[in-house]
Order: C-alpha cells, then structure tokens, then sequence
C-alpha cells in the first residue's frame, strides 16, 4: 500500500514537475517573442516616419512645379489658339475650379468661348440610356446623317456635335439656330443637360470631367461619356477629353477611351486637369488638335507624354 502511495506521489510530482517547465519555458518564449515584436513595431514606425517624410517632400515639390505652371501657363499658351473659338461641355462630376480655370487660360490662348453645356447624371445613366436615344432621334437636324451605332453616347455626341460644332472644313455652322436651339431645348426638358446663357457653335470642343466613376453601372457610366467625346470630335475640327486623377483608370471615362485604338487615334485625352500643368497640356492638346494630331497626356501609366511635344512623340 505504500509502494502504491509512493508510485502515485512520485507519477505526480513528476507531471508537476513538467507542468511548471512548460509554464516557465513559456514565459520565456513569451517574453522573447514580445521582445522581438516590440523591436519590430518601433522598425515598422521609423520606416512609416521615413515615408511620411518622403511623401511631405514630394507633395512640397509638386506643389511647388504647380504653382511654376501657374504662373508660367499663360506665357506657354499665349496665341496657341489665336481667333480660334471653343465650346466647354462638362459632366456633372466636374470640379468648378477646375472649368473657371480652363476658361481663363482658354481666353489668354487668344480663344473666344462661345458657350457652356452641362451633361447632368441622367446623361450617362444606363437606365436612362433608351430615352436620350429616342430624344436625341426625335432632334436630329435635317439633313445631318447621325452614326449607325445605336449606342446614346454616340447618338447624342453626333446631335451636339452638328449644333456644337463648325464645319471642320469651311468652319461654317452645319445647323440653323433654330436647330440648335431645338436641340439644347429638347435635351434639357429631357433632364440630359444644362445650358448656361447664351451658346453659339465652336470650332473646337473640351470635354471636361471628374475622375472614375463608381458604384453599379459605373463602366456604363464612362462608356458613355467616352463615346460622346469621341463622336464630339468626329463632328468639328478638334476635341480634348480631360479628367482629374482617376479618370484614366478602368471606370473613368479617359481610360475607356484609351483602351480603344480607334477612339485615341484621333481624341486627344488629358487625365490630371486637375492641376496647372493639366490644364495648359489641354490647351496645348487643342491647338494640336486643329494640326491633326492627337495624343494622350498626363501622368497615369497609360498616357504617353507629361504633355504635347514634352517627353515623347504625339498619338498612340
């Protein structure tokens, strides 16, 4: 009986034994490996430190190469569009500042600008899409032949750009007044655009807009503002889609166009008009545009050059 006590006391002590090594080598592992992730976490703290710091000075010299196109973007497109005439057309999403600002370095190009236009979100809206195409149908000018494409961007590209804009040959208006008026009329009472004041047609065109669209059917979304840009400048002499950061990507309606060879071999696209240099690249992009050229500019992977003439050839 008390060997049998004894065999039990000692079998107990020896689980005691191991209970109390494994609670004291786990302590130490514990404490090693707190050890090592504090090291770790105060690593990780000074590499983010280093790239906040990094980030602050390249926003400082961005913000200074800005503020240098500011002030120097007058003097770059001074009589880049001498006598030439321009209609603005932008999408709801599009920054004011961004169209004032255009709008002044349109006037010190040496362009007039003979209307504005406003593309409201029923424009580009996929289940509004069947009635601005019965609209825009029911619009068409006499005489003017509209694409095959059944597609409304296109559709209302081809009714604007027959109103909008001058004949790129004779620079003649290719409808009457009163077509025009019928036209802008007939969209805004559809809810498709906005008209401000007075609007007469242009030999050039800019379209400007946001940056990506977002949420369902945002591919629907920039689809349509891409074909109707890119009919826009099959009807006149010359169109420049321009779009803040964002806009080239696959949801903006730059980066659909960009996708597509046909639409870039003639459109010229600018996708960082939300700064100075942007929106002198745009002017430039116009002028390029009268001497049948095109290209992509801008600072997103699929442009092609910061600028026209700037870094690599004009086009694709």
């Amino acid at each position: 009986m008390i060997s049998l006590r004894y065999h039990v006391v000692s079998i107990a002590a020896c689980f005691l034994a191991l209970a109390v090594g494994v609670v004291l080598g786990s302590t130490a592992l514990n404490g090693t490996l707190l050890s090592g992730l504090a090291g770790e976490k105060k690593d990780l703290g000074s590499q983010v430190s280093d790239l906040e710091a990094q980030r602050n000075a390249l926003n400082a010299r961005l913000a200074d190469a800005d503020a240098f196109a500011g002030s120097m973007g007058p003097k770059v497109v001074a009589g880049a569009l001498d006598k030439r005439s321009v209609v603005l057309v932008t999408t709801e999403d599009a920054r004011p500042a961004d169209r004032d600002a255009l709008k002044q370095l349109i006037g010190q190009a040496g362009a007039s600008l003979t209307g504005e236009v406003q593309l409201t979100s029923a424009f580009a809206d996929p289940e509004k899409a069947d009635q601005l195409r019965d609209v825009v149908t029911r619009l068409q000018p006499a005489g003017s032949k509209f694409p095959t494409a059944g597609d409304s961007g296109t559709l209302a590209g081809a009714l604007l750009g027959s109103v909008l804009l001058l004949d790129k040959t004779t620079a003649k208006p290719q409808s009457s007044g009163e077509e025009l008026a019928a036209a802008i009329g007939g969209l805004t009472d559809g809810g498709f655009v906005k008209a401000g004041g007075d609007v007469k047609p242009g030999q050039l065109a800019i379209v400007l807009t946001g940056a990506q669209a977002t949420g369902d059917g945002a591919g629907d979304r920039a689809a349509t503002i891409a074909r109707f840009a890119t009919q826009l400048d099959r009807s006149g002499a010359g169109t420049v889609l321009a779009g803040d950061a964002g806009s080239a990507d696959g949801t903006g309606a730059l980066g659909v166009v960009r996708a597509d060879t046909s639409a870039t071999s003639i459109l010229s696209t600018v996708d960082n008009v939300d700064s100075s240099a942007g929106r002198v690249s745009t002017v430039l992009a116009l002028k390029e545009q009268l001497d049948g050229a095109a290209g992509r500019y801008g600072i997103a992977g699929n442009a092609t050059a910061p600028a026209p003439g700037v870094g690599a050839p004009t086009g694709n």
